[in-house]
């Protein structure tokens, strides 16, 4: 099953309020585990890549810190407080 098809029978599905509730943990935890595993893989210092929303383009960086929640990234001209899953390394 890919994506669309999970998207499609989530919209389009019959589902109970409590059947609902357990996709969106699902997707949390699953979020979760992904930063946590992105933020094992990188190290103050590395280049990283992510693509902004503000300004709908794929943003390059080094990272300076790792806090609990975002990395800040340094791109030259300012720095971005980034979700640790939405990183790459570059």
């Amino acid at each position: 099953m890919n994506i669309g098809q999970i998207n499609t029978a989530i919209m389009s599905g019959d589902f109970t309020n409590d059947q609902l509730t357990s996709i969106v943990d699902a997707v949390r935890f699953a979020r979760t585990q992904l930063t946590r595993q992105n933020k094992r893989n990188i190290q103050v210092g590395d280049n990283v890549s992510f693509r902004s929303t503000k300004l709908g383009q794929t943003v390059t960086g080094r990272v300076r810190k790792i806090a609990i929640k975002y990395v800040t990234v340094d791109t030259g001209y300012t720095l971005w407080k980034v979700p640790a899953n939405m990183l790459e390394t570059a």
